[in-house]
Protein backbone atom coordinates (compact mmCIF):
# COMPACT_ATOMS: atom_id res chain seq x y z
CA UNK A 1 0.00 0.00 0.00
CA UNK A 2 1.55 3.41 -1.30
CA UNK A 3 1.96 5.75 1.32
CA UNK A 4 2.21 9.32 0.69
CA UNK A 5 3.39 12.37 3.12
CA UNK A 6 2.56 13.41 6.02
CA UNK A 7 0.37 16.87 5.85
CA UNK A 8 2.67 18.38 8.13
CA UNK A 9 6.07 17.22 5.55
CA UNK A 10 3.82 18.86 2.65
CA UNK A 11 3.64 22.15 4.40
CA UNK A 12 7.59 22.24 5.00
CA UNK A 13 8.28 21.28 1.09
CA UNK A 14 5.61 24.23 0.20
CA UNK A 15 7.79 26.90 2.67
CA UNK A 16 10.87 26.23 1.45
CA UNK A 17 10.20 26.25 -1.83
CA UNK A 18 7.69 29.66 -1.70
CA UNK A 19 11.24 30.63 0.27
CA UNK A 20 13.48 29.83 -2.49
CA UNK A 21 11.15 31.97 -4.72
CA UNK A 22 11.47 34.83 -2.89
CA UNK A 23 15.41 35.01 -2.61
CA UNK A 24 15.56 34.51 -6.21
CA UNK A 25 12.92 37.36 -6.86
CA UNK A 26 15.53 39.49 -4.61
CA UNK A 27 18.64 38.79 -6.47
CA UNK A 28 19.79 41.53 -9.06
CA UNK A 29 19.61 40.76 -12.65
CA UNK A 30 22.45 39.96 -14.55
CA UNK A 31 23.57 42.84 -16.40
CA UNK A 32 22.80 42.63 -20.41
CA UNK A 33 25.60 42.07 -22.77
CA UNK A 34 27.05 45.31 -24.40
CA UNK A 35 25.56 45.83 -27.92
CA UNK A 36 28.37 45.56 -30.63
CA UNK A 37 28.68 49.66 -31.21
CA UNK A 38 28.49 50.18 -27.84
CA UNK A 39 31.96 47.61 -27.62
CA UNK A 40 33.45 49.75 -30.30
CA UNK A 41 32.24 53.01 -28.88
CA UNK A 42 34.73 52.10 -25.70
CA UNK A 43 37.45 53.30 -27.74
CA UNK A 44 36.16 55.07 -30.34
CA UNK A 45 34.05 57.34 -28.57
CA UNK A 46 36.81 59.68 -27.59
CA UNK A 47 37.65 62.22 -29.23
CA UNK A 48 41.42 62.65 -28.67
CA UNK A 49 41.39 58.72 -29.96
CA UNK A 50 44.00 58.68 -32.87
CA UNK A 51 45.97 55.45 -34.85
CA UNK A 52 49.51 54.81 -34.70
CA UNK A 53 49.95 56.90 -37.80
CA UNK A 54 48.68 60.01 -35.84
CA UNK A 55 45.15 60.10 -37.84
CA UNK A 56 41.71 59.94 -35.70
CA UNK A 57 39.70 57.57 -35.04
CA UNK A 58 36.99 59.20 -32.94
CA UNK A 59 33.43 58.47 -33.82
CA UNK A 60 30.65 61.25 -32.45
CA UNK A 61 28.42 58.95 -30.75
CA UNK A 62 25.10 61.49 -31.14
CA UNK A 63 25.94 62.20 -34.42
CA UNK A 64 26.14 59.05 -35.72
CA UNK A 65 22.71 58.05 -33.94
CA UNK A 66 21.32 60.52 -36.29
CA UNK A 67 22.77 59.58 -39.22
CA UNK A 68 21.08 57.39 -41.99
CA UNK A 69 22.85 54.50 -40.73
CA UNK A 70 22.25 55.28 -37.06
CA UNK A 71 18.57 55.13 -38.11
CA UNK A 72 18.92 51.67 -39.94
CA UNK A 73 20.77 50.53 -36.81
CA UNK A 74 23.27 49.24 -38.45
CA UNK A 75 26.16 47.52 -36.32
CA UNK A 76 29.96 49.24 -37.32
CA UNK A 77 30.63 45.55 -38.02
CA UNK A 78 28.15 45.34 -40.97
CA UNK A 79 30.59 48.15 -42.50
CA UNK A 80 33.96 46.92 -41.04
CA UNK A 81 33.39 43.41 -41.77
CA UNK A 82 37.00 42.43 -40.70
CA UNK A 83 36.50 43.75 -37.09
CA UNK A 84 34.94 41.22 -34.48
CA UNK A 85 33.59 42.51 -31.89
CA UNK A 86 34.22 39.75 -30.12
CA UNK A 87 38.05 39.62 -30.75
CA UNK A 88 39.43 42.57 -29.43
CA UNK A 89 41.64 44.80 -29.65
CA UNK A 90 41.74 44.43 -33.79
CA UNK A 91 44.39 44.83 -35.97
CA UNK A 92 45.81 48.18 -36.12
CA UNK A 93 45.32 48.28 -40.17
CA UNK A 94 41.61 47.62 -41.71
CA UNK A 95 40.86 46.87 -45.01
CA UNK A 96 39.04 50.00 -46.62
CA UNK A 97 35.24 49.90 -46.31
CA UNK A 98 33.22 48.20 -49.63
CA UNK A 99 29.81 50.86 -49.64
CA UNK A 100 28.96 48.30 -52.97
CA UNK A 101 28.49 45.35 -50.30
CA UNK A 102 24.66 47.41 -49.93
CA UNK A 103 25.04 49.80 -52.50
CA UNK A 104 25.67 47.42 -55.55
CA UNK A 105 23.41 49.63 -57.99
CA UNK A 106 25.65 52.87 -57.57
CA UNK A 107 28.91 51.28 -56.68
CA UNK A 108 28.84 49.85 -60.21
CA UNK A 109 27.99 53.24 -61.92
CA UNK A 110 30.83 54.85 -59.54
CA UNK A 111 33.29 52.48 -61.25
CA UNK A 112 32.79 53.73 -64.50
CA UNK A 113 33.03 57.00 -64.12
CA UNK A 114 35.47 59.36 -63.97
CA UNK A 115 36.34 59.32 -60.68
CA UNK A 116 36.23 55.76 -60.29
CA UNK A 117 38.54 54.96 -63.54
CA UNK A 118 41.03 57.23 -61.46
CA UNK A 119 40.90 55.58 -58.40
CA UNK A 120 41.43 52.74 -59.81
CA UNK A 121 44.22 53.96 -61.65
CA UNK A 122 45.93 54.91 -58.69
CA UNK A 123 44.84 58.24 -58.43
CA UNK A 124 43.80 58.62 -54.99
CA UNK A 125 42.91 62.27 -54.64
CA UNK A 126 39.84 61.56 -56.91
CA UNK A 127 36.66 61.49 -55.04
CA UNK A 128 35.38 58.28 -53.27
CA UNK A 129 31.76 57.59 -51.72
CA UNK A 130 33.02 59.18 -48.18
CA UNK A 131 34.53 62.20 -49.88
CA UNK A 132 30.85 63.22 -50.55
CA UNK A 133 28.57 61.58 -48.15
CA UNK A 134 30.88 61.55 -45.28
CA UNK A 135 31.96 58.70 -43.09
CA UNK A 136 29.59 58.24 -39.58
CA UNK A 137 27.70 60.97 -40.11
CA UNK A 138 25.93 60.26 -43.54
CA UNK A 139 22.63 61.96 -43.84
CA UNK A 140 19.61 61.70 -46.32
CA UNK A 141 20.12 64.37 -49.35
CA UNK A 142 16.83 65.93 -48.19
CA UNK A 143 18.60 66.91 -44.67
CA UNK A 144 19.68 70.46 -45.39
CA UNK A 145 22.66 69.79 -43.15
CA UNK A 146 23.75 66.92 -45.98
CA UNK A 147 26.57 68.01 -48.12
CA UNK A 148 25.16 65.93 -50.61
CA UNK A 149 21.65 68.31 -50.27
CA UNK A 150 20.72 70.31 -53.34
CA UNK A 151 21.91 73.92 -51.69
CA UNK A 152 25.51 72.28 -50.40
CA UNK A 153 26.89 70.48 -53.71
CA UNK A 154 28.71 73.61 -54.71
CA UNK A 155 30.69 73.83 -51.65
CA UNK A 156 30.94 70.10 -51.48
CA UNK A 157 32.30 69.80 -55.10
CA UNK A 158 34.46 72.80 -54.71
CA UNK A 159 36.63 71.01 -51.86
CA UNK A 160 38.43 69.89 -54.98
CA UNK A 161 37.24 71.55 -58.08
CA UNK A 162 37.39 75.07 -56.17
CA UNK A 163 41.25 74.39 -54.47
CA UNK A 164 43.86 75.75 -56.34
CA UNK A 165 46.28 73.04 -54.45
CA UNK A 166 43.79 70.21 -55.63
CA UNK A 167 43.70 71.04 -58.72
CA UNK A 168 47.37 71.51 -59.38
CA UNK A 169 48.25 68.22 -57.38
CA UNK A 170 45.30 66.06 -59.59
CA UNK A 171 45.94 67.96 -62.67
CA UNK A 172 42.15 68.70 -62.69
CA UNK A 173 41.13 70.06 -66.34
CA UNK A 174 39.18 73.28 -66.23
CA UNK A 175 41.10 74.63 -63.59
CA UNK A 176 39.23 76.05 -60.82
CA UNK A 177 35.92 75.47 -61.88
CA UNK A 178 34.13 76.44 -58.54
CA UNK A 179 35.43 79.60 -58.37
CA UNK A 180 33.85 80.01 -61.70
CA UNK A 181 30.62 78.69 -60.97
CA UNK A 182 30.56 80.59 -58.12
CA UNK A 183 30.60 83.58 -60.16
CA UNK A 184 27.96 82.46 -62.64
CA UNK A 185 24.88 83.48 -63.20
CA UNK A 186 23.85 79.28 -61.42
CA UNK A 187 26.33 80.51 -58.72
CA UNK A 188 24.52 83.42 -57.51
CA UNK A 189 20.91 82.05 -58.06
CA UNK A 190 21.80 79.19 -55.76
CA UNK A 191 22.24 81.95 -53.21
CA UNK A 192 18.85 83.48 -53.54
CA UNK A 193 15.67 82.66 -53.59
CA UNK A 194 15.39 80.22 -56.36
CA UNK A 195 18.49 78.13 -54.16
CA UNK A 196 16.08 74.89 -54.25
CA UNK A 197 15.55 75.40 -58.01
CA UNK A 198 18.55 76.88 -59.61
CA UNK A 199 21.38 73.94 -61.16
CA UNK A 200 24.25 73.04 -59.47
CA UNK A 201 26.92 70.64 -60.30
CA UNK A 202 25.09 67.04 -60.41
CA UNK A 203 22.02 68.59 -62.63
CA UNK A 204 24.77 68.82 -65.26
CA UNK A 205 27.37 66.22 -64.62
CA UNK A 206 25.01 63.99 -62.66
CA UNK A 207 25.57 62.13 -59.58
CA UNK A 208 26.70 58.21 -59.61
CA UNK A 209 27.34 58.90 -63.54
CA UNK A 210 29.79 61.34 -63.64
CA UNK A 211 31.77 60.86 -66.64
CA UNK A 212 34.20 62.78 -69.04
CA UNK A 213 32.92 64.99 -71.52
CA UNK A 214 34.71 63.11 -73.86
CA UNK A 215 32.50 60.06 -73.50
CA UNK A 216 29.29 59.74 -75.56
CA UNK A 217 27.51 58.88 -72.63
CA UNK A 218 28.64 61.60 -70.70
CA UNK A 219 25.42 64.37 -69.79
CA UNK A 220 28.37 66.77 -70.80
CA UNK A 221 29.28 65.60 -74.23
CA UNK A 222 29.23 67.75 -77.60
CA UNK A 223 26.01 65.74 -78.70
CA UNK A 224 23.95 65.68 -75.01
CA UNK A 225 24.68 69.16 -74.17
CA UNK A 226 21.73 70.81 -75.57
CA UNK A 227 19.90 68.35 -73.99
CA UNK A 228 20.94 68.89 -71.04
CA UNK A 229 20.90 72.43 -70.56
CA UNK A 230 16.96 71.97 -71.94
CA UNK A 231 16.18 70.09 -69.26
CA UNK A 232 15.42 73.58 -67.40
CA UNK A 233 15.73 75.55 -70.79
CA UNK A 234 12.91 74.05 -72.59
CA UNK A 235 11.57 76.83 -74.76
CA UNK A 236 15.15 77.95 -75.37
CA UNK A 237 16.06 74.38 -76.53
CA UNK A 238 13.09 73.80 -78.95
CA UNK A 239 14.31 77.45 -80.42
CA UNK A 240 17.73 76.19 -80.96
CA UNK A 241 16.34 73.06 -82.42
CA UNK A 242 14.49 74.95 -84.72
CA UNK A 243 17.56 77.12 -85.91
CA UNK A 244 20.24 76.81 -88.72
CA UNK A 245 22.72 75.49 -85.43
CA UNK A 246 20.55 72.99 -83.95
CA UNK A 247 19.34 71.42 -87.25
CA UNK A 248 23.14 70.89 -88.16
CA UNK A 249 23.63 69.13 -85.07
CA UNK A 250 20.55 66.81 -86.05
CA UNK A 251 22.12 65.86 -88.82
CA UNK A 252 25.20 64.67 -87.12
CA UNK A 253 27.47 67.93 -87.64
CA UNK A 254 28.61 68.57 -83.94
CA UNK A 255 31.24 71.16 -85.07
CA UNK A 256 27.94 73.83 -85.41
CA UNK A 257 27.55 75.81 -81.92
CA UNK A 258 25.89 74.68 -79.09
CA UNK A 259 24.99 75.93 -75.86
CA UNK A 260 28.30 76.45 -74.13
CA UNK A 261 29.93 77.77 -77.23
CA UNK A 262 28.27 80.88 -76.97
CA UNK A 263 26.90 81.04 -72.88
CA UNK A 264 30.14 78.90 -71.79
CA UNK A 265 30.33 76.00 -69.63
CA UNK A 266 30.56 77.45 -65.78
CA UNK A 267 31.04 81.46 -66.42
CA UNK A 268 27.47 81.90 -67.55
CA UNK A 269 26.46 85.30 -67.14
CA UNK A 270 23.11 86.34 -67.64
CA UNK A 271 21.84 87.62 -71.14
CA UNK A 272 21.04 90.92 -69.94
CA UNK A 273 24.84 92.05 -68.76
CA UNK A 274 26.32 94.10 -70.92
CA UNK A 275 29.66 91.80 -70.75
CA UNK A 276 27.61 89.09 -72.06
CA UNK A 277 26.63 91.24 -75.24
CA UNK A 278 29.92 92.28 -76.07
CA UNK A 279 31.52 88.79 -75.67
CA UNK A 280 29.31 86.87 -77.81
CA UNK A 281 29.84 89.16 -80.61
CA UNK A 282 33.30 87.43 -80.58
CA UNK A 283 31.68 84.03 -80.15
CA UNK A 284 30.07 84.42 -83.36
CA UNK A 285 33.42 85.35 -85.10
CA UNK A 286 35.01 82.11 -83.90
CA UNK A 287 32.77 80.51 -86.99
CA UNK A 288 31.33 84.00 -89.00
CA UNK A 289 34.92 86.27 -88.77
CA UNK A 290 34.12 87.75 -92.36
CA UNK A 291 31.02 88.55 -91.01
CA UNK A 292 32.25 90.16 -88.03
CA UNK A 293 35.08 92.03 -89.77
CA UNK A 294 32.13 93.39 -91.82
CA UNK A 295 30.22 93.74 -88.90
CA UNK A 296 33.19 95.92 -87.33
CA UNK A 297 33.48 97.80 -90.36
CA UNK A 298 30.16 99.19 -89.16
CA UNK A 299 28.54 102.06 -86.82
CA UNK A 300 27.15 99.31 -84.85
CA UNK A 301 29.94 97.09 -84.48
CA UNK A 302 32.64 100.48 -84.17
CA UNK A 303 30.25 101.61 -81.23
CA UNK A 304 30.10 98.18 -79.36
CA UNK A 305 34.27 97.88 -79.81
CA UNK A 306 34.48 100.34 -77.79
CA UNK A 307 32.11 99.18 -75.44
CA UNK A 308 28.46 100.71 -75.90
CA UNK A 309 25.64 97.67 -75.85
CA UNK A 310 22.80 100.34 -76.67
CA UNK A 311 22.78 99.18 -80.47
CA UNK A 312 22.77 96.63 -82.60
CA UNK A 313 24.63 93.20 -82.08
CA UNK A 314 24.53 90.43 -84.03
CA UNK A 315 21.31 88.43 -81.86
CA UNK A 316 19.82 91.49 -81.87
CA UNK A 317 19.25 91.18 -86.22
CA UNK A 318 19.44 87.47 -86.03
CA UNK A 319 18.08 86.09 -83.38
CA UNK A 320 19.60 84.02 -80.22
CA UNK A 321 18.32 80.26 -80.85
CA UNK A 322 16.53 80.17 -83.62
CA UNK A 323 18.99 81.71 -86.12
CA UNK A 324 17.77 81.00 -89.61
CA UNK A 325 19.83 81.85 -92.91
CA UNK A 326 18.65 85.17 -94.68
CA UNK A 327 16.80 82.66 -97.52
CA UNK A 328 14.71 81.26 -94.82
CA UNK A 329 10.94 83.32 -94.97
CA UNK A 330 10.88 83.20 -91.08
CA UNK A 331 14.39 84.52 -90.70
CA UNK A 332 14.27 87.60 -88.85
CA UNK A 333 16.69 89.46 -92.12
CA UNK A 334 14.62 87.49 -94.66
CA UNK A 335 13.14 90.16 -97.44
CA UNK A 336 9.76 89.61 -95.13
CA UNK A 337 10.58 90.40 -91.93
CA UNK A 338 14.07 92.91 -92.30
CA UNK A 339 12.30 95.78 -91.79
CA UNK A 340 10.46 94.81 -88.94
CA UNK A 341 13.94 93.50 -87.45
CA UNK A 342 15.10 97.20 -88.12
CA UNK A 343 12.24 99.19 -86.80
CA UNK A 344 13.33 97.05 -83.27
CA UNK A 345 15.42 100.08 -82.56
CA UNK A 346 14.25 102.28 -85.86
CA UNK A 347 11.12 102.98 -84.98
CA UNK A 348 10.69 105.44 -88.45
CA UNK A 349 12.41 103.02 -90.82
CA UNK A 350 11.74 102.87 -94.18
CA UNK A 351 11.89 100.41 -96.18
CA UNK A 352 14.74 102.32 -98.01
CA UNK A 353 16.54 102.37 -94.77
CA UNK A 354 16.13 98.31 -94.38
CA UNK A 355 17.74 97.83 -97.85
CA UNK A 356 20.94 99.33 -96.43
CA UNK A 357 23.81 95.83 -96.36
CA UNK A 358 24.75 95.33 -92.64
CA UNK A 359 27.70 93.55 -93.85
CA UNK A 360 29.38 95.59 -96.82
CA UNK A 361 32.83 93.85 -98.00
CA UNK A 362 34.54 96.51 -99.51
CA UNK A 363 36.71 93.65 -101.13
CA UNK A 364 34.09 91.79 -102.40
CA UNK A 365 33.00 93.25 -105.95
CA UNK A 366 30.31 90.91 -106.63
CA UNK A 367 28.50 91.55 -103.58
CA UNK A 368 28.74 95.06 -103.88
CA UNK A 369 30.31 96.50 -107.21
CA UNK A 370 29.39 100.34 -106.53
CA UNK A 371 31.15 99.87 -103.25
CA UNK A 372 34.26 98.01 -104.05
CA UNK A 373 34.94 100.49 -106.51
CA UNK A 374 34.43 103.54 -104.29
CA UNK A 375 36.27 102.11 -101.90
CA UNK A 376 39.26 101.72 -104.49
CA UNK A 377 39.22 104.59 -105.46
CA UNK A 378 39.40 106.69 -101.82
CA UNK A 379 42.10 103.54 -101.64
CA UNK A 380 43.88 104.71 -104.26
CA UNK A 381 43.17 108.66 -103.30
CA UNK A 382 44.54 108.25 -100.30
CA UNK A 383 47.70 106.58 -100.93
CA UNK A 384 48.33 109.39 -104.13
CA UNK A 385 48.05 112.10 -101.06
CA UNK A 386 50.07 110.96 -98.68
CA UNK A 387 52.47 109.64 -101.03
CA UNK A 388 53.00 113.06 -102.82
CA UNK A 389 53.20 115.08 -99.87
CA UNK A 390 55.67 112.84 -98.46
CA UNK A 391 57.62 112.85 -101.29
CA UNK A 392 56.90 117.05 -101.30
CA UNK A 393 58.48 116.50 -98.00
CA UNK A 394 61.33 115.06 -98.55
CA UNK A 395 62.18 117.56 -101.13
CA UNK A 396 61.29 120.42 -98.38
CA UNK A 397 63.37 119.29 -96.09
CA UNK A 398 66.89 118.13 -98.41
CA UNK A 399 66.15 122.27 -99.55
CA UNK A 400 66.51 123.24 -96.16
CA UNK A 401 69.34 121.19 -95.17
CA UNK A 402 71.23 122.20 -98.30
CA UNK A 403 70.74 126.10 -97.47
CA UNK A 404 71.66 125.11 -93.98
CA UNK A 405 74.48 123.97 -94.55
CA UNK A 406 75.53 126.30 -97.67
CA UNK A 407 75.43 129.25 -95.39
CA UNK A 408 77.61 127.87 -92.84
CA UNK A 409 80.48 127.26 -95.49
CA UNK A 410 80.37 130.65 -96.84
CA UNK A 411 80.55 131.91 -93.21
CA UNK A 412 83.22 129.57 -92.39
CA UNK A 413 85.09 130.92 -96.21
CA UNK A 414 84.33 134.96 -95.03
CA UNK A 415 86.58 134.34 -91.91
CA UNK A 416 89.09 132.82 -93.64
CA UNK A 417 89.41 135.89 -96.60
CA UNK A 418 89.43 138.39 -93.52
CA UNK A 419 92.55 136.53 -91.93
Amino acid sequence: MTRFPSFGVACALFALLFAASLLAAAAPAAAPTPGVNDTCLMCHADKDAKSAAGTSIAVDAERFRKSVHGELQLKCTDCHTDVSAQKLPHAEKLQPVNCGTCHDKVATEYAGTVHGIARKGGNTVAASCTDCHGTHDILRAKDPASPTNHANIEAMCSKCHGSDAVVAKAKLPGGNIGAKFHDSIHGKALKGAAQGSAPTCTNCHGVHDIRAKGEAASHTSRANIPDTCGTCHKSEREAFLRGQHGKLRQDGNLAAPGCTDCHSAHEIQSHDAPQFHLSVIKECGTCHQEYLDTYRDTFHGQVTALGYVRVATCASCHGAHEVLPASNPASKVSPQNRLATCQTCHAGATANFASFDPHANRHDKARNPLYYYVALFMEILLWGVFSFFGIHTLFWFYRELRVKFGAGRKSAGSGREKH
